[in-house]
């Protein structure tokens, strides 16, 4: 057996079976840096969704969407995509399930196809 340096009648690795009990801790309250950066990272995929999806959009129609702005597209996608997740998060009541994702994605296809195209009548 393998003894502790400090201490040889204390085994290093422990014995088997004979974990300690885990301390419980209690949480301590956020800081304000903290809780800046937890909402930060609650709406971050949803701001980048938007953004990469006015880019991608503005790409791939180029002549139909020409005169509209890509800060459009991408407020639309966004702000649709935020609270999309925002939503998820209230119904499904925490941040990150497969569904809030399908959910942002439909939301700002949706926004998307509304702020690009809607309200166009071609002559």
């Amino acid at each position: 057996m393998v003894t502790a340096p400090d201490d040889p009648s204390r085994p290093l690795f422990g014995t088997p079976g004979t974990a300690p009990a885990p301390a419980k801790l209690a949480p301590e309250p956020m800081t304000a840096l903290q809780a800046f950066f937890h909402a930060l990272n609650l709406l971050l995929p949803g701001l980048l969704l938007g953004l990469i999806a006015a880019g991608l959009a503005k790409l791939l129609w180029r002549q139909a969407l020409r005169g509209v702005a890509l800060a459009r597209l991408a407020a639309w996608g966004a702000g649709a995509a935020v609270l999309a997740s925002l939503a998820g998060l209230v119904l499904v009541g925490r941040d990150g399930a497969m569904l809030t994702y399908l959910a942002m994605v439909l939301a700002c296809a949706a926004a998307l196809l509304v702020a690009g195209f809607g309200g166009r009548r071609e002559a």
